[in-house]
């Protein structure tokens, strides 16, 4: 039996490779650390099918170094050291690192990732992870900050067709067919952006035709047979009823978020990620409006952890309809954002003098905390002083909006700052 399409189309080399320019191709980050012969741990983050397991048998084939790899699925912390001490005793003087590839490595408990620390961090081994969560929730703080961190984006579509046109006239097998892309739209819209779901798309097409073929949306969709309540955990249907429950919160309405969710749970999702985007749609969409929502969105968070399934299903649908019927703002979003832009715009303005901390005499001498008013030496626990750098003191990056929370929280600023806040009052 012959390997899988997907397998016999996989890249060898970095000029194979398509896509994820950004990071491999010329003058790009990856590209240059893998010309120096030199690469440094990282983790590889991005949706299914999109190139991370390629990438990092590619590295370890153009620095000719050895290459190890974990499933997060089958692997424990044993199998760990065990690779660990494999590497220590395989590796001579000199030579770059052997490679540690993990895949799906958000799946690794604590236990698992600590047992990785000591080796990476002595350059034991290269951790190259891939993971299609992110990091910053499933990897623990002290090995993430031993790595980069690179995202890896979604095949566009001239990637896709790009991949089509090799497919059908370099493989060994379907280069022997007389195939004619003829319509790829419905090729591109089941595949959602995965290399390999595309590929599987195209292979199981043509093995049902004999003699010629010509694509058609028409074949594709004849030939898929989709079922309209599948549900792939690691496909394009993921995203957009993870997008459809948000926007239903955001919308607010409560049964469509209940619906979707219950897709999602039918589905077999993992009741961690479905609690992680209800915190923050708690935070983006409801905001100030309600503070209380991001109380219960991380209730339900931890009530999942403690009692785990079926019964946690309740606790979620519980922040799912309390969100979908909250007030909505997305005020501290855009406050936020404002900010940032402002700060890479105007870089790292000086703190005013009476701000700094004077832990010194010498600072003291130079003015730091010089002027400094105490609020709560002030009737109402407020005095009026400059908190801004110098160049930003007019800029406003809050703004409230129009619900009974954030309107009391708007009158409090201007009963303070006065013509500040009143000046730009719509």
């Amino acid at each position: 039996m012959s390997e899988p399409l997907a397998e016999r189309l996989r890249p060898r080399t970095l000029d194979d490779y398509i896509g994820q320019r950004h990071l491999v191709g010329e003058g790009a980050v990856l590209r240059k650390m893998i010309d120096a012969g030199r690469i440094s741990s990282f983790i590889l983050w991005g949706p299914p099918g999109v190139g991370k397991t390629t990438l990092a048998q590619i590295i370890a084939n153009r620095l000719k170094t050895p290459f190890y790899t974990l499933s997060a699925v089958t692997s424990g912390v044993k199998d760990v050291r065990d690779v660990i001490e494999k590497a220590q005793k395989g590796r001579f003087f000199n030579e770059a690192s052997p490679i540690l590839f993990i895949d799906e490595i958000h799946r690794f408990s604590k236990s698992q990732q600590d047992s990785l620390l000591g080796a990476v961090e002595k350059g034991i081994v290269t951790l190259i992870g891939a993971t299609t969560e992110n990091p910053s929730f499933e990897v623990i703080r002290p090995l993430l900050s031993r790595c980069q961190l690179y995202v890896l984006k979604s095949l566009e579509k001239d990637d896709l067709l790009q991949l089509l046109h090799r497919a059908v006239t370099t493989d060994v097998i379907l280069r022997e067919r007389k195939i004619e892309l003829k319509e790829t739209s419905a090729l591109l819209r089941y595949s959602g952006g995965d290399a390999r779901k595309l590929l599987n798309i195209l292979e199981l097409v043509v093995e049902a035709e004999s003699g010629d073929v010509m694509i058609t949306d028409e074949l594709v969709v004849s030939r898929l047979q989709q079922n309209p309540l599948a549900y792939d955990k690691d496909g394009e249907m993921h995203y957009d009823i993870i997008s459809a429950f948000i926007k239903s919160i955001r919308g607010s309405d409560p049964d469509a978020a209940l619906y979707w969710m219950a897709r999602m749970i039918e589905g077999g999702e993992d009741p961690q990620f479905i609690a992680r985007r209800l915190v923050i749609s708690a935070s983006e969409d409801i905001g100030l409006a309600n503070p209380n929502a991001l109380l219960l969105a991380n209730a339900a968070f931890d009530t999942v952890m403690k009692i785990g399934w079926p019964e946690g299903r309740i606790a979620l649908a519980e922040a799912a309809v309390y969100l979908a019927t909250s007030p909505k703002s997305n005020s501290a979003y855009l406050g936020i954002d404002e900010a940032l832009a402002v700060v890479r715009e105007t870089g790292n303005q000086p703190v005013p003098l009476h701000l700094r901390n004077a832990p010194t005499k010498l600072m003291k001498d130079l003015g730091y905390s010089d002027g400094y008013k105490y609020p709560h030496d002030y009737a109402g626990h407020f005095v009026a002083q400059q908190y801004l750098p110098d160049a930003l003191m007019a800029k406003r990056f809050w703004r409230g909006q129009h619900n009974p929370t954030e309107e009391k929280l708007y009158q409090r600023m201007v009963n303070y700052w006065g013509a500040r806040y009143k000046e730009i009052e719509n």
